[in-house]
C-alpha cells in the first residue's frame, strides 16, 4: 500500500471553532486532520477562525491550528460565511505564500513531500494559486494536490478544465461523483470517516439512565439537522402525527439552527395537532440535558442549547429510530455516526453509499409521509428488524473509521502521491 506524506495541509473556510462549525465541512476537516496527526503526518489545518482566538495553537502531537482571515472576522462577527467574498479573496492570496515558504519548501529540504488537501468552491481559487506558486518555486513534484467536493454550492464558481489541470479532484460519494460528471470532469470517491472513538458510543451508564427515563414516552425519534427544506422535516412531522396519532406517548425530540423555516416547521406540527415545546438547558451535564428533554412537556420537543456528544449519542442509542432523511445529500455523516452508536438510521437514497435497506438501515426513497410513517410501524410491529439494524449498522461504521478511510485515501492517490 502506498504511505501517506510525511506532511498534508488541510485548506478549508470551516473547522473546529464554534464560529466555523456550520456543518457537515467542520467536522470533516477537524476530524480528518486529528486522525491525520494521529497516524504520525505532520498536519496544518488552515481555516477561518474565531477572530477572538490565537492565529496559531497546537491542539495535539502532529497537529497544528492556523486561523485565517482573523482581521477580516472581526468585521463579520456572525460566523464563517459572514463576509464570504472578501474571506476568499483574502485566503487566495495570502495562503499560498505561506504554505510553500512555511511547510513546502522546509519539507522538500528534508527529502519529504506534501498532501494538500483543499475543501470545497472557496478554496478552488486558492488550489490554482498554490499550483502556479508551486511551479514557480520548482517544487511542484514534492506535492500531493487535491481538491475535494462536499456538496455543489458554489459549483457554478469554479473553473473547472484549470481545477481538473491543477489539482486531483476527490469526492465524498457517488452522488458527488455524479454530480461532477454532469460537469465533465472526473474525480475519485473517498468517504468521509468517523473518529474510532464513537464506536465506544455514549457511556453505559448514561445509557441506561437515558432507556429508564424514556421508559414512557415510546415510541422515541430523534433528528439533527438545520431547518432546510431538503432535510424533509415536512416528512418527518406528517409521518410522526400519522404514529402520534396510534401512540399518545410518541416522542419527537429534535435539534435544529437558526434558520428561519424551522417556524415553518412547527406550524405545520400544529396544524396536524401536535405540540411542540422549545427547550433551553442551562446544564451541559449529559444526565441533566436527558433528564431535561424527558420531562419537557408536548410530543414534539425542539432542544434550542447546546447538546452534548455523550447526551447526543445516549439519544440514538436509544432511540427507536433517528430520522436522517434528507432529500439530497451529498454523502449524510450523521447516518454513520447513528451506526456506530448502536442506534436505528433513517437515511435518504442519495449520498449515503454506506447504507442497505432494511439490512444496516431505513432508508427513504421519495419525500412521501406515507413512506416514512410505513416504515415506523414496520419498526414497532416487527421487533427483530430493529436489533437486526443495529447490530449490521454498527458493523458498517466500523469499516468506515478514519483509519480504514486514510488506507483507502493512499491507494486511491498512489498516482498522485507518487514523486
Amino acid at each position: 500500500m502506498t504511505s501517506l506524506p510525511r506532511n498534508a495541509v488541510l485548506l478549508a473556510f470551516e473547522g473546529p471553532d464554534p464560529y466555523s462549525m456550520v456543518g457537515g465541512l467542520g467536522t470533516r476537516v477537524t476530524e480528518l486532520a486529528t486522525a491525520l496527526a494521529e497516524s504520525g503526518v505532520r498536519t496544518t489545518l488552515l481555516f477561518v477562525g474565531d477572530p477572538s482566538l490565537p492565529a496559531v495553537q497546537q491542539p495535539a502531537r502532529n497537529l497544528e491550528y492556523r486561523r485565517w482571515c482573523q482581521w477580516i472576522s472581526d468585521y463579520h462577527p456572525a460566523g464563517v460565511y459572514d463576509g464570504e467574498r472578501e474571506k476568499v479573496n483574502d485566503y487566495t492570496a495570502s495562503v499560498p505564500p505561506f504554505v510553500v515558504n512555511e511547510i513546502v519548501e522546509p519539507a522538500a529540504a528534508r527529502g519529504e513531500t506534501v498532501l494538500v488537501i483543499a475543501e470545497d468552491w472557496q478554496t478552488a481559487p486558492c488550489a490554482l494559486a498554490l499550483e502556479v506558486l508551486l511551479r514557480d518555486r520548482g517544487v511542484r513534484d514534492r506535492v500531493a494536490l487535491t481538491w475535494n467536493a462536499n456538496n455543489t454550492y458554489g459549483f457554478d464558481a469554479i473553473d473547472w478544465p484549470a481545477l481538473a489541470s491543477a489539482a486531483q479532484i476527490t469526492c465524498v460519494s457517488r452522488y458527488m461523483k455524479f454530480e461532477l460528471q454532469a460537469r465533465g470532469v472526473e474525480s475519485f470517491v473517498i468517504p468521509n470517516g468517523i473518529p474510532q472513538r464513537l464506536l465506544n458510543g455514549a457511556p453505559k451508564k448514561l445509557v441506561r439512565v437515558a432507556e429508564r427515563i424514556f421508559t414512557l414516552r415510546r415510541p422515541l425519534y430523534v433528528k439533527v439537522a438545520r431547518f432546510e427544506e431538503e432535510k424533509r422535516w415536512m416528512q418527518v412531522i406528517e409521518a410522526f402525527a400519522g404514529v402520534a396519532a396510534e401512540h399518545r406517548r410518541a416522542t419527537l425530540v429534535v435539534r435544529g439552527g437558526r434558520e428561519p423555516y424551522g417556524d415553518a416547521v412547527f406550524a405545520r406540527a400544529r396544524e396536524m395537532g401536535l405540540e411542540a415545546c422549545d427547550l433551553v438547558i442551562g446544564s451541559r451535564d449529559p444526565r441533566e440535558v436527558l433528564e431535561a428533554v424527558a420531562t419537557a412537556p408536548g410530543n414534539v420537543i425542539n432542544v434550542r442549547s447546546f447538546l452534548p456528544e455523550e447526551a447526543l449519542l445516549a439519544l440514538y442509542r436509544v432511540a427507536d429510530a433517528v430520522l436522517a432523511n434528507s432529500g439530497r445529500e451529498p454523502f449524510g455523516l450523521v447516518g454513520l455516526e447513528v451506526m456506530a452508536a448502536g442506534g436505528v438510521a433513517v437515511t435518504g437514497s442519495t449520498g449515503e453509499d454506506y447504507v442497505q435497506p432494511f439490512e444496516n438501515a431505513i432508508v427513504c426513497d421519495t419525500g412521501d409521509p406515507r413512506e416514512l410513517e410505513s416504515y415506523l410501524v414496520e419498526l414497532i410491529k416487527h421487533g427483530k428488524l430493529a436489533p437486526a439494524i443495529r447490530k449490521d449498522g454498527r458493523a458498517t461504521a466500523e469499516r468506515y473509521t478514519w483509519p480504514h478511510v486514510l488506507k483507502l485515501m493512499a491507494r486511491k492517490l498512489s498516482t498522485t502521491l507518487s514523486p
